[in-house]
């Protein structure tokens, strides 16, 4: 008898180091797992970054900013109280380009008014309506 209770008990601890060792490869396959997902949503993210349509966006976005910051050091550059000087004698200088001149007076001018058709000249209905106007 003592000799089954020994089989039993051996059994039983080759049956617990069976288990101890099959729950240690499940955590390391579950491991494994997890970290094999988490590499792939990375990879995902770095190439949505590089090639997504919001990259180009996030590029001009960043020059953008990068210009309203500039712009915003110069002003408080400009405004500190040590850069400026004298408030009667400091002015701006006027812009050189201000866009398209308006042409000259002396020039001609002429006024050309085509006159409506009083019917179709596809169909030739009487029934016209209006729809929009040209002015160049």
């Amino acid at each position: 008898m003592t000799g089954d209770t020994d089989d039993i008990i051996a059994l039983r601890a080759a049956l617990a180091a069976a288990e101890a060792r099959a729950e240690v490869a499940e955590a390391r396959a579950a491991s494994a797992e997890a970290q094999v997902a988490h590499l792939k949503h990375l990879i995902a993210r770095m190439r949505q970054d590089r090639f997504g349509a919001s990259s180009e966006r996030g590029r001009r976005l960043l020059a953008q900013l990068e210009l309203e910051l500039e712009e915003l050091e110069t002003t408080l550059a400009e405004d500190a109280p040590e850069n400026a000087a004298d408030p009667a004698v400091r002015t701006t200088a006027p812009r050189s380009n201000r866009g398209r001149q308006p042409l000259r007076a002396d020039l001609p001018r002429e006024r050309v008014v085509i006159p409506a058709p009083t019917q179709c000249p596809c169909c030739g209905s009487d029934r016209l309506s209006k729809l929009g106007e040209s002015v160049t």
